[in-house]
């Protein structure tokens, strides 16, 4: 995919700052010949913090900068000033965004909400200075506190798109058309397999001024979560979604074997995908006739469905009240 704006997996190294040392001044002012210890402590290192940004939908702006570090806290000085802390340093993305560690593969931390923020690399504390020593039975302590080392990590960011209805499908079943047609997306569109490279998104108007965000993820293959095709890359994608819609032509040979694939697809690649609203639309649906919708219909899989055309606009509307009644029904399952 090289030349796609769309990033959804970096990996960075990060590095705290180093928490500056304690001062081991000792007080000398005219008349004041043993006024005794006065250092300050040292500053804080910086950390790095990771910030979620809604304006966000890509992590391309971390591409070329895989080196992240903060800056180190400072000393500290006489008359018990404390140094200055270092610099933190903040690393926005999208929200929707996993941080791992790199070495592990352990789930840091998500980020799912504007303006959350959580610290990757925590800075070093700074050294406490040589005043905090002071005892009846040292008087003078000329030592203090070095601070803290620097934390360095090396952590993996990836992306998983936060919509409320994701598009689950294989290659060509309709899903970009479907998604330019009910909303202002412009995915691009052709009468040839994995069209779609990137997820795309697109807002949903729909009655009263309510709206939803729909996911064009691309298509799947049998064997994706094996890493067949380019379905493994953005299975992930789909976790994040409330609402799976299944697409499937309506010339498809056998609706209800597409279905138990791309179901297995699923369930093999995190199970817990199954536990999510499942709707089905039977795409390209405007050469067929009522009798044959109906004697298709007997034969579907048992969970709600709908035939559709976005081309001609045929059962469109229905589709967005059936995904609008799923999404009111999940909200009231959280």
């Amino acid at each position: 995919m090289a030349g796609s704006n769309f990033v959804d997996y970096v990996k960075i190294f990060c590095r705290s700052g180093k928490g500056g040392p304690g001062s081991t001044h000792l007080r000398r002012e005219k008349f004041v010949p043993k006024g005794g210890p006065d250092g300050g402590d040292g500053g804080r290192g910086g950390h790095v913090i990771v910030r979620g940004n809604r304006n966000l939908w890509t992590l391309i702006h971390l591409k070329f900068q895989r080196h992240v570090f903060a800056g180190h806290g400072e000393s500290g000085s006489r008359q018990r000033s404390s140094g200055a802390s270092g610099e933190d340093k903040v690393i926005e993305v999208p929200l929707g965004t996993v941080a791992k560690d790199a070495e592990t593969g352990e789930v840091l931390f998500e980020i799912t909400e504007d303006g959350q923020e959580v610290i990757l690399a925590k800075g070093g504390r700074g050294g406490l200075g040589n005043w905090h020593f002071k005892s009846s039975t040292n008087q003078t302590p000329r030592y203090a506190q070095p601070g803290e080392d620097a934390v360095e990590i090396a952590a993996i960011l990836e992306l998983k798109v936060l919509a409320d209805v994701g598009l689950v499908g294989f290659p060509n079943a309709g899903k970009s058309t479907l998604l330019a047609a009910v909303s202002a997306a412009k995915p691009e569109i052709a009468d040839y397999p994995f069209t779609t490279l990137i997820p795309n998104l697109g807002i949903v108007e729909y009655r009263d001024l309510k709206s939803f965000v729909m996911a064009d993820i691309p298509g799947i293959i049998e064997g994706a979560h094996e890493g067949k095709g380019i379905g493994l890359r953005f299975l992930r994608h789909i976790e994040r979604n409330s609402i799976l819609l299944f697409m499937i032509p309506a010339d498809s040979k056998n609706i209800k074997d597409e279905y138990r694939i791309l179901l297995n697809e699923l369930e093999q690649h995190n199970p817990e995908l199954l536990d999510k609203q499942r709707i089905l639309a039977i795409s390209k649906s405007d050469f067929l006739d009522k009798e044959l919708i109906q004697e298709m219909s007997n034969e579907l899989p048992e969970i709600p469905h709908v035939f559709i055309s976005s081309v001609t606009g045929y059962g469109i509307q229905q589709l967005k009240d059936m995904i609008w009644k799923e999404l009111d029904q999940s909200i009231l399952e959280r």
